[in-house]
């Protein structure tokens, strides 16, 4: 295995991946307990109690204070902004995945069913880009316009020495609470293969071996205006529309107060572009380079379009039991997972079937229920809710993460340790992890997924789901 740099560093030597990349962000997070997967470890020792957790009980004033001081401590000032180095993340991404060789690899937009698909192929799975996020002095959750002025400068500097990658700044109260009024988020693409990705794959992948792209479709109403920065108030994960983030609306006042906010405040910016790929999607030159390089190098490039998160949540899940049944299993047990809270080595470990949900909106949640019954029933449900840390009226209540589990014909599980203190709490990642080991081992683990196969199965199940296989 690569040494991966975690420490501070010399100034001389710039910022590392480490540092660079939000902490909690989803790329960040997928890499790590994928190549936790595919060495045999799971994710015991990732994520430990953040501060708020000290803050269960206390006043909302109390909490959100809290939260907009740990995320501004651990943002990045914008002289730290200015020394980001894309290309060097990169490096960082691949140098967390030991040293041999690949039947392919799995690439684009950061999905929890993305890293379960790419360890049961046995391959490293890359995001497209990743999120830093800048401090913000004197923010304010209620000015999307001030947080567009201060992105905007946050980003030249980024773009000054970068100039192969895309940002787009990401102002949402709905997902981030308090916190989007102390630090600015900005999703970071790449426009082109970076190098450090090109080499891996040039030195890891197995002659002929393929690559898959993953890209999420999803959009949304943007400000562009072609500087390679880009600006959206809200993004599909808050599992409101964007007409929820209109002045006017209930679901805006109720998101703002809950944040600490004035509505009377919020004037967003003006948008040039009423559906542009959101946040978590692909862009068109990191496609294009990925494909040029596959043709060269004789890696062929396969893309899964996924419409809406469900879609490959429920494909990934109906592959797997497949994968287990025709492994001698019984592929009859199943863990819901949320967010953050998910270990695929224990997964595997235990021959269970995963279900991701992107987080704790009732849309997803409401994905999970009509895909259970729409299914073969299973014997047993594991439910692992994450618990947002804010308040919404688009969050599924402990009532519907219930119904989940009520689906189970023997076991029906929810964790008491994430719903304790849902939905404001703080549950790190390794809280799956100490669920999932009381699991009994159904060993041995099914030899690895064929790229082939995974293909056909994603095309068969995901069909009625909208997935689009190429």
């Amino acid at each position: 295995m690569r040494k991966v740099p975690v420490g501070p560093t010399t100034a001389d030597a710039g910022l590392t991946g480490d540092r660079v990349v939000a902490a909690g962000s989803a790329a960040r997070l997928l890499v790590a307990v994928t190549a936790r997967a595919l060495r045999g470890d799971d994710c015991g020792d990732l994520g430990h109690p953040g501060p708020l957790s000290r803050f269960t009980g206390a006043p909302e004033p109390v909490r959100r204070a809290a939260a907009a001081r740990a995320a501004g401590r651990a943002a990045l000032s914008p002289g730290q902004v200015a020394d980001v180095d894309a290309e060097r993340v990169a490096g960082w991404f691949v140098d967390q995945y030991p040293a041999r060789r690949w039947p392919g690899a799995v690439l684009g937009s950061a999905h929890g069913a993305a890293a379960h698909l790419a360890v049961a192929l046995g391959v490293p799975w890359l995001p497209a880009g990743f999120e830093v996020a800048g401090h913000w002095t004197r923010g304010g959750v209620d000015r999307p316009d001030a947080a567009l002025d201060q992105g905007a400068a946050l980003a030249g500097r980024l773009l000054a020495g970068n100039a192969r990658v895309h940002v787009r700044q990401v102002h949402c109260p709905a997902s981030r609470g308090a916190s989007a009024g102390a630090t600015v988020t900005l999703a970071v693409r790449w426009r082109a293969l970076p190098g450090a990705y090109a080499r891996f794959l040039a030195e890891g992948l197995e002659p002929g071996a393929p690559v898959l792209l993953l890209h999420d479709a999803r959009t949304w109403p943007v400000r562009d205006e072609g500087s390679g920065h880009s600006f959206q108030v809200g993004c599909p994960a808050s599992g409101l529309d964007p007409v929820d983030f209109h002045p006017d609306a209930h679901a805006l006042r109720q998101v703002l107060r809950s944040a600490g906010g004035d509505g009377a405040r919020w004037t967003p910016p003006d948008v040039t572009s009423p559906a542009a790929f959101a946040e978590n999607g692909v862009e068109p030159g990191f496609e294009h380079d990925a494909r040029e390089w596959g043709g060269r190098h004789g890696h062929p490039l396969h893309r899964v379009v996924v419409p809406q998160p469900d879609a490959l949540s429920a494909a990934t899940a109906d592959l797997y039991r497949r994968w287990l049944r025709r492994a001698g299993k019984t592929g009859d047990r199943l863990v819901v997972e949320c967010g953050r809270l998910l270990d695929p080595w224990q997964v595997l470990r235990a021959g269970l079937v995963p279900y991701w949900c992107e987080n704790a909106t009732r849309r997803r949640v409401q994905g999970a229920e009509w895909w259970l019954a729409g299914s073969e029933p299973f014997s047993s449900v594991d439910v692992l809710p994450e618990p947002p840390g804010v308040r919404s009226p688009a969050l599924a209540g402990l009532p519907q993460w219930l119904a989940v589990a009520g689906f189970g014909r023997r076991r029906r599980a929810l964790d008491r340790g994430s719903a304790r203190g849902y939905p404001v709490t703080a549950v790190p990642t390794r809280r799956a992890t100490e669920v999932l080991r009381n699991q009994p081992y159904d060993l041995p683990v099914p030899p690895p997924l064929r790229m082939a196969e995974a293909l056909a199965a994603l095309r068969d199940a995901g069909a009625h789901q909208g997935l689009l296989v190429s």
